[in-house]
């Protein structure tokens, strides 16, 4: 490097580390996120893109924006309630306020009045037992796919799983049923075609191997036509005359009837239709942290409880937290963008479309997480250019929008109104950038 060269002008490492915010910053950052943030600044300036001195001001502006985790807060403008790719259900107040509680040390184990051991997640299970009376016992561990591995190994290693040819779907990130009850010990046996399943088939399948028979809510997707299904009630009577569990997956994590999802199934019906045990998911429907519900008979729910494997998947003290509070608490985000008025929506819609001048059309939001697929939920959004999409994304705050059809749509159901002026900063900052506005008559033109 020659004598000249500006670069010999860059502050040294040990230089801008001794600087008193960066010293300061070790409280919520560690040592290597401070030298890498350090690191990166340097070879910023060593490629000319910053000048010698312009590195320790960037050093301090990048420590300012830096926190311990680089997850992004995101306004959920999709229409999907239960986004996957944002982390499902949106906690409600009373869940994040139990977190905060949850985060230190707390009686997840403790019985306070005795001063022993007691039963984990005991009010976390009690809230459950509340919410659907049908149960007599239940279990939480950590997620619906472990809650289903803990069934079939509980209840059926070595053994026979009878379940229809139809249910063997695949849930999400690729992961297959079939794949998934086999790596438990268990043998599938399939029973009925694709389309069409009957009782028989059932009946003809139960022997002496038999561990359980389970019955899977395909969850994402619909079969019509010429098909045939048989229901949790009408497989009571054959369970019970062999002795054999029968365990619903219901998925979606309903607990009682939903009006405005009829074809959705939940969990108390399911119970009282005559299952043993059933399996939902804690961050769907019920809009909770991630988790497994196992509710049910409580002998079936014990031999759960007492398997080796049920340590292995049981929840943490945060998600505990967050259940109870989710099902003591308040109304939670997901039940209130389900049940959100389309009136009150357009009025939102058109607040921000007349802020940014762009049109309104209708729009009709979709449940997510594999609930009640092809139920719309109609609503409004406002069309934007497809080019404001990246713009808004990588914006602050951050806005995940729908692109459809060539334009950019910003749908407000799962977006709190008291993030609506955030939300009409945002698409006014991505309208103008350079480009976009260019757009925009072509894109309301289509919208006519």
């Amino acid at each position: 490097m020659a004598l000249d060269d500006p670069r010999r002008l860059i502050p040294r490492t040990d230089q801008l580390m001794a600087l008193p915010p960066v010293r300061d910053a070790r409280d919520r950052l560690s040592e290597g996120v401070l030298r890498a943030l350090v690191r990166e600044t340097q070879d910023r300036a060593r490629r000319g893109e910053l000048a010698p001195e312009d590195v320790e001001p960037a050093v301090l502006a990048a420590l300012g924006s830096r926190s311990a985790s680089t997850l992004t807060p995101v306004l959920n403008a999709t229409g999907v309630v239960v986004h996957t790719n944002l982390g499902r259900a949106p906690l409600s107040a009373a869940a994040v306020e139990a977190l905060r509680t949850a985060a230190g040390y707390v009686d997840v184990e403790l019985d306070l009045g005795t001063g022993t051991r007691s039963r984990r997640g005991t009010a976390a299970r009690a809230a459950l037992l509340a919410a659907c009376p049908p149960a007599e016992d239940a279990l939480v561990v950590n997620n619906g796919a472990a809650a289903l591995v803990l069934a079939t190994t509980a209840l059926a290693a070595g053994r026979e799983v009878v379940i229809s040819r139809g249910e063997l779907v695949e849930i999400g990130a690729g992961f297959r049923l079939p794949e998934l009850i086999e790596s438990t010990g268990a043998r599938l046996r399939e029973v009925g075609t694709t389309n069409r399943t009957h009782l028989r088939d059932y009946a003809e399948a139960i022997g002496p191997e038999t561990g359980c028979l389970l019955k899977v809510h395909p969850s994402n997707f619909r079969l019509e036509g010429f098909t045939a299904a048989v229901e949790v009630h009408e497989l009571r009577t054959l369970a019970r005359a062999h002795g054999v569990p029968l365990v619903a997956d219901l998925g979606s994590g309903l607990l009682t009837p939903d009006p405005q999802l009829p074809g959705e199934p939940d969990a108390a019906t399911a119970l009282e239709g005559g299952a043993d045990i059933v399996i939902a998911s804690g961050d769907k429907l019920l809009g909770g942290p991630q988790a497994g519900l196992v509710l049910g008979a409580s002998d079936v729910v014990a031999r759960m409880t007492a398997h080796p494997l049920a340590r292995a998947v049981r929840a943490d003290k945060l998600a505990l937290a967050a259940l109870e509070a989710t099902l003591a608490g308040g109304p939670v985000p997901v039940v209130r963008a389900l049940h959100a008025d389309p009136e009150r929506l357009r009025e939102r819609a058109e607040r921000l479309a007349a802020a940014v001048g762009a049109p309104v059309v209708a729009h009709d939001g979709r449940v997510g997480g594999g609930g009640a697929p092809g139920v719309p939920l109609p609503g409004w959004a406002v069309r934007l250019p497809e080019a404001a999409a990246p713009l808004l994304r990588t914006g602050r705050p951050a806005v995940l929008p729908r692109v459809h059809d060539g334009a950019c749509l910003l749908d407000l159901r799962c977006v709190p109104e008291s993030d609506d002026d955030r939300l009409r900063a945002a698409v006014q900052a991505a309208l103008a950038a350079p480009g976009v506005v260019d757009r925009a008559d072509d894109v309301a033109g289509r919208a006519r």
